[in-house]
């Protein structure tokens, strides 16, 4: 039985475990975060038929989705957004962490085929750049509507390895209505559960005279979200088991060092990794071990997001982002998940964030052939006992069981 000293140690252990929670459950409403972007930049905001659920594009900011809501301008708002970075109008050197729930890059990010790294540099922080068409330079808007927005951009590149590349980028923004939801996840959400759905539809088209080929490197498309962190968000990445056949690793947890054990769990088809924004680190999937959904839960907003993208069958040729010279540069990894943290001991983390990631194959492009990737986002809030089903039918495991992970 518990004394009297014990019991007491045991309610302020809970009240500070509550006080925790509620400062985490302290976030910035949409219609604070548009009132801030709309007062820095052009803001295009898209709804659904209801004009409940709402996102804001940012087309000067390469047309990213920088966040999203459920409701109403009152209710919370999704992505990360780097306000300081923003309100300051500079741009920094290495990287621009504006935020956004949905930004477009391209791979791959290491390796002799890189496009963040000048040819001969050494794979470190400090030589680390990305490039300016996918960091800091507009997008074009094309065309838009209530639901949806169209965008264009011509980027040029050189790689690593002195490959030149001309690409056209055309970007779809648009918000999915139930029916979609329903149809792309195999589940439908109880009435009273608010969601909101969007995807990019993603596209580069080799506008240049040359084919892009495995001997000079090639691209992909890379979509990256980020989201806010919390001591209270896990990560939940299924992947495929290996079914008498052998798949190689289930998880590359080795970009940023090793991932320690507590920070990521291998469970049964499942992996769980910390989306705290405490420690630097990054997680991948092969495209023989992904599924092609991932996704995380805050349990103190009691919201529930998943990531859904199109993963081609067969498809094994993924751009290698690994920062060493690689001995197979189309051995990389199609989902990719990022702890935010400090870089090293007594400095300041980027965000912090984390995000959820996807890729395209490498695209093995002759002039004027096109690759696409879609890329969806949803968000559910609700009651756990509601959000079951879809943590269930999508990632495989109860909110019960994603919660007790760590």
């Amino acid at each position: 039985m518990m004394d009297m000293k014990g019991f007491m140690v045991f309610l302020l252990m809970i009240s500070c475990n509550n006080l925790e929670k509620n400062m985490e459950s302290k976030q910035a409403t949409f219609g604070s975060d548009l009132s801030f972007l709309s007062y820095h930049t052009d803001v295009v905001v898209l709804s659904d038929s209801s004009g409940g659920a709402q996102i804001i594009v940012i087309p000067s900011m390469q047309a990213r989705v920088m966040t999203s809501t459920l409701t109403d301008p009152d209710g919370l708002s999704h992505g990360w957004i780097n306000r300081e970075l923003i309100a300051s109008g500079k741009q920094l050197d290495h990287f621009n962490p504006y935020g956004g729930e949905d930004r477009f890059w391209l791979g791959p990010e290491g390796g002799q085929f890189s496009i963040f790294f000048k040819k001969d540099s050494e794979f470190n922080l400090e030589n680390w750049y990305t490039p300016s068409a996918i960091d800091t330079e507009p997008f074009d808007l094309v065309s838009r509507d209530r639901s949806k927005a169209s965008f264009r951009k011509s980027i040029h590149l050189v790689n690593y390895s002195g490959t030149h590349f001309d690409v056209e980028v055309e970007r779809e923004i648009r918000l999915l209505s139930t029916k979609e939801i329903a149809s792309v996840l195999g589940v439908s959400p109880e009435d009273s559960v608010h969601v909101v759905a969007f995807q990019s539809d993603n596209k580069i088209v080799n506008s240049g005279q040359d084919p892009w080929t495995k001997e000079r490197g090639l691209l992909s498309i890379w979509i990256l979200g980020m989201f806010k962190p919390s001591p209270f968000t896990t990560i939940v990445i299924p992947f495929q088991e290996d079914q008498h056949k052998d798949l190689g690793p289930i998880v590359n947890d080795t970009y940023f060092g090793k991932v320690p054990a507590d920070r990521l769990r291998i469970g049964e088809e499942v992996i769980y990794f910390k989306g705290d924004g405490n420690y630097r680190s990054k997680i991948g999937l092969s495209p023989q071990r992904a599924e092609p959904v991932l996704g995380s839960y805050d349990e103190v907003n009691q919201v529930l997001t998943l990531v859904h993208y199109t993963k081609p069958n067969g498809s094994l040729d993924y751009v290698n982002s690994m920062w060493e010279i690689q001995e197979e540069p189309f051995r990389g990894d199609v989902v990719n998940s990022y702890n935010d943290g400090p870089p090293e001991p007594g400095s300041k983390p980027l965000g912090p964030f984390y995000e959820l990631e996807t890729s395209s194959p490498a695209a093995e492009l002759e002039p004027a052939d096109s690759l696409s990737h879609i890329h969806r986002t949803f968000h559910f809030k609700g009651r756990e006992t509601q959000l079951d089903k879809i943590a269930i039918s999508t990632l495989g495991k109860s909110i019960e069981k994603i919660k007790s992970a760590f």
